[in-house]
């Protein structure tokens, strides 16, 4: 005879259903989390595009490294753009309604077919963690009787500054406020009062401008259907039975207590890199942390850097998804250069735009360059991040990226391109104050001032501040704290959800 507890532990373990936006600030993550419930040891079923899942496996161990879990499977799905398309920049726009179009038919038809994933050693879906970008989840699963948890890969506060569309837009607080004439509008709006004060958004008074709202308020069109798609899909989150934010209270605390008056379960377990390398080693587990790099990293940097002095090189990356001009370019290696800091800036190949994009940096630059400086197409982040002789970060000031420069107490220059970015800025520069925030601006003066700040003369006063604060968010994931809490907390809940 066997006990109710053998019968348990004869059953299959809790199965969630993982789906992402198709871009690797969103896939990195996801599949980090992916990695923490594989650790709880649930079964776990990850949607990836084909493209991304191809490049995953051309360009990291991720493949190898999930080959541990037996209980965890990739489930590829096409995007619906051409192999050639960028996926970048605006492009980024493009792939968000491809996926609409053409991944999520063919997830709902896959997930009818196979009885939402059931097998002899797999139970049936028990809940579905999406993307907070994917409106359709809601319907979906109140269509099918499945428990949904909202993943959002941005700040609270960037979602809580998109939930807090309409109020805005009544106080007219955001550049075309209504206006019919909506483009004389703007160009007036952005002339006078850019840098006022948002009045709002509670818990970010004092400090958010109109400059530091989320890149999607920056249209000319109140209809724009970008803005309106992800307002619509941020609007649902109280359709969720739970959230789950790569945060922690020790950043956003108080704009997730504004959060959780609206949605009934807020878990912060961030930096969610960082809970991985902590429960990685309190299980003692051979795995190493799973990266989500879609592109070749060059590893030759780490030898150019540990030939630099400590705390020297200014370390330069815009992410996976901005496009510069060639002009930019030039004013970025200019103020660079004339900062005579040493350099090691992450150039994508594909990152360039307009003519001569292929070739961006003149010859007699590239010898400027040689000896002071270093450019590679991809690296591989958080070792350069944690490298002793990395002092700097000029940033896009992407989520990821902010983050793991935070856990490796690196300030910050930030430049941000859009969406969360230019909330992100403001928030490093007026509240953790960890940095600079030069938005909205290119000029080779003004960079090579702001490295100069960063990296000499208030060099002291940014690494006090950045030191303090990598230590606050090391020990919120660790034993006892808000995020280790936390996500103890999210496992539990997910298992009172098996029926």
């Amino acid at each position: 005879m066997t006990s109710d507890s053998d019968q348990q532990n004869l059953r299959p373990p809790p199965h969630v259903l993982i789906f992402p936006m198709p871009v690797q600030g969103h896939l990195n993550p996801m599949l980090k989390l992916a990695h923490l419930l594989c650790l709880a040891e649930f079964h776990v079923t990850f949607i990836i595009s084909d493209s991304n899942h191809r490049r995953l496996l051309q360009h990291t161990t991720a493949s190898a490294a999930f080959s541990r879990y037996p209980g965890f499977q990739f489930r590829s799905l096409p995007d619906g753009l051409p192999d050639n398309h960028p996926r970048r920049g605006h492009g980024a726009m493009e792939l968000m309604s491809s996926v609409a179009n053409v991944t999520v038919p063919l997830f709902k038809k896959m997930m009818i077919q196979e009885n939402f994933l059931a097998s002899a050693a797999r139970r049936s879906i028990t809940c579905f963690v999406a993307d907070g970008l994917l409106s359709f989840a809601p319907d979906f699963c109140e269509e099918n009787g499945i428990p949904l948890i909202c993943f959002r890969p941005a700040t609270a506060s960037y979602f809580w500054a998109i939930y807090r569309f309409p109020q805005l837009l009544q106080a007219q607080e955001i550049p075309f406020g209504g206006d019919m004439n909506i483009s004389i509008f703007v160009k007036d709006f952005v002339g006078k009062s850019m840098d006022g004060l948002i009045e709002s958004i509670p818990g970010m008074e004092g400090f958010l401008r109109r400059r530091d709202l989320p890149g999607f308020y920056r249209v000319d069109d109140i209809n724009d259907p970008t803005l309106k798609g992800v307002v619509a899909a941020v609007r649902q989150i109280n359709r969720a039975q739970a959230v789950i934010l790569n945060s922690c209270e020790d950043l956003e605390g108080q704009i997730v207590a504004e959060m959780q008056n609206y949605v009934p379960r807020v878990f912060s377990i961030g930096p969610i890199h960082e809970q991985v390398k902590y429960r990685l080693t309190e299980k003692e587990a051979e795995s190493s942390i799973i990266t989500a790099s879609l592109w070749a990293e060059d590893r030759s940097c780490i030898d150019w850097l540990d030939a630099q002095p400590p705390k020297s090189v200014i370390y330069v990356s815009f992410g996976s998804l901005t496009l510069l001009t060639r002009e930019q370019v030039l004013e970025f290696l200019h103020g660079l250069l004339e900062s005579s800091q040493r350099f090691l800036w992450v150039m994508r190949p594909d990152s360039v735009t307009g003519s001569n994009a292929e070739d961006p940096v003149p010859a007699e630059l590239m010898e400027r360059i040689k000896g002071k400086g270093l450019l590679v197409e991809w690296a591989p982040q958080e070792k350069v991040l944690n490298h002793p002789a990395v002092g700097g970060f000029m940033t896009h000031s992407g989520w990821n990226s902010t983050l793991e420069s935070i856990a490796a107490g690196v300030p910050m220059i930030c430049w941000p391109y859009l969406g969360d970015q230019q909330t992100n800025s403001r928030f490093v520069s007026e509240v953790w104050k960890i940095g600079l925030d030069i938005k909205d601006t290119c000029d080779r003066k003004i960079i090579e001032k702001a490295i100069r700040d960063e990296m000499e003369v208030r060099k002291d006063e940014f690494m006090e501040r950045s030191t303090n604060l990598a230590k606050l968010v090391k020990r919120t994931i660790s034993k006892g704290g808000s995020s280790y809490n936390n996500w103890d907390d999210l496992i539990q809940y997910i298992k009172s959800l098996v029926i």
